[in-house]
């Protein structure tokens, strides 16, 4: 991917951020921009421990690029938020998987 479409995904995660409740990191390769409050909850319930509210998007897309610096391969950035019926249609990639490899 070229610096420009990285700078380009970069500005789309800082834009979900806007909205979000939270941000969340397995520690390893997942990290989830958390749209709303029950996102928030159920990655709590799922027992992760880089788990932060959103009070200040510039400081919360600081966060989020230091911890996708620290990943592990096949890391990505999603957000997700609640969809009624069907959880899987509330996720929308951010930074895909192998997206940052030149």
């Amino acid at each position: 991917m070229t610096t420009t479409n990285l700078t380009a995904r970069w500005r789309a995660v800082h834009a979900a951020l806007l909205g979000a409740t939270g941000i969340a990191w397995d520690g390893c390769h997942k990290i989830y921009v958390l749209i709303d409050e029950h996102q928030f909850s159920l990655m709590d319930g799922y027992g992760y421990t880089r788990l932060l509210r959103v009070t200040d998007p510039d400081k919360s897309l600081e966060t989020v690029q230091g911890w996708f610096e620290q990943s592990c391969g096949l890391r990505f950035i999603s957000a997700v938020r609640s969809v009624e019926g069907d959880p899987n249609k509330g996720f929308t990639g951010l930074i895909e998987q192998g997206e940052d490899e030149s």
